[in-house]
């Protein structure tokens, strides 16, 4: 009978302790969550890299300017839009109203420090761009006092 070696039982056990983590964090990525959340809605981006700033496109069709709120902090943009619609039809006795609220959430996370000074977005038949400055970044680096 060969000896068994303990250690290759925990690194099974480990093994398949990280498959459950991996299959469980699948379940809670955004994509996942907008096709079971009633009202929510999904928005594809393209972050692009120009010279001197990041170019940030994405599809909201349906809201208004103001549904619209944008974000940069720690070096993620973070864009929400929120919208409430509400129908209502009568004929003879029947009355049908229909209330509905669409929400949007992204975090895009900023592949370098952006100056969130000068950052600017305009939104334009359900096309948001947002465009970030790039940060220049202090080529003498910061003097820190040495006691």
């Amino acid at each position: 009978m060969a000896d068994r070696n303990p250690f290759d039982e925990l690194d099974e056990l480990f093994d398949q302790m990280q498959r459950n983590m991996e299959r469980a964090t699948r379940m809670w990525e955004s994509e996942a969550l907008e096709s079971t959340l009633p009202g929510a809605a999904s928005m594809n981006v393209d972050l692009e890299d120009q010279s001197d700033a990041f170019v940030l496109t994405g599809d909201l069709p349906g809201f208004e300017t103001d549904d619209i709120d944008v974000r940069v902090k720690d070096r993620t943009l973070h864009i929400t839009a929120e919208h409430d619609e509400s129908s209502e039809e009568s004929e003879g006795e029947y009355v049908h109203r229909e209330r509905r609220r669409t929400s949007v959430e992204r975090s895009v996370p900023l592949p370098s420090p952006v100056d969130t000074e000068g950052v600017t977005a305009s939104y334009n038949n359900g096309v948001l761009t947002v465009r970030l400055p790039k940060s220049e970044p202090d080529s003498d680096g910061t003097p820190i006092d040495v006691n």
